[in-house]
């Protein structure tokens, strides 16, 4: 019984999409944003645990980030050129616990023949899990300025085996989190 419950949890944060968020300076003018850079470092990873901070994780990131600025019209900076914006991504993963308390046994019958049962029974549980957060900044190449802000936290899952999956799983994310731009 308990293994169900904790399994239907992760099933329904599973099927779940990330959560997602926005930020963004009403003041800017969006439409001037014609081209973008990257702010070094490009990726930034926290914890800085080698698991999670690896250039393999970093270029999938980038390229996610590259491929959807140019999908809303925004073109890299030509070389030697200063940008409209200047783009940083941080990759944040968060241990997180939580209690799950199940009850059973107890009473049960009808109203006309009285109840009969045992007593009611209570067991806690931890479940303990890891929340993942992307996040995308883009800065004011001109003053340096955080002008938009758009992440998605989500339960992490462990069954990505191949780079493909990993890669299409970031390809994903990036996409849900640059939709919101350019602000509405």
């Amino acid at each position: 019984m308990r293994t169900l419950l904790i399994a239907s949890l992760l099933l329904l944060a599973a099927c779940q999409g990330p959560r997602l968020q926005r930020d963004f300076d009403p003041a800017r003018d969006f439409a001037g944003y014609r081209s973008w850079q990257w702010q070094e470092p490009a990726v930034r990873f926290r914890p800085d645990d080698p698991r999670l901070t690896s250039d393999l994780n970093g270029q999938r990131i980038e390229q996610a980030i590259t491929e959807q600025l140019e999908q809303r019209g925004l073109r890299p900076a030509a070389q030697g050129q200063a940008a409209d914006l200047r783009v940083q991504a941080w990759l944040i993963v968060d241990d997180r616990q939580q209690q799950i308390t199940t009850s059973y046994g107890g009473a049960w019958g009808s109203g006309w023949n009285g109840y009969w049962g045992g007593p009611v029974m209570q067991e806690t549980r931890s479940l303990d899990y890891q929340v993942g957060t992307l996040q995308i900044d883009l800065y004011d190449g001109r003053d340096g300025k955080l002008v938009w802000r758009g992440s998605a936290e989500q339960i992490l899952r462990h069954n990505l085996d191949s780079p493909e999956q990993r890669s299409q799983a970031i390809r994903q994310t990036v996409q849900a989190i640059l939709n919101q731009y350019p602000p509405r």
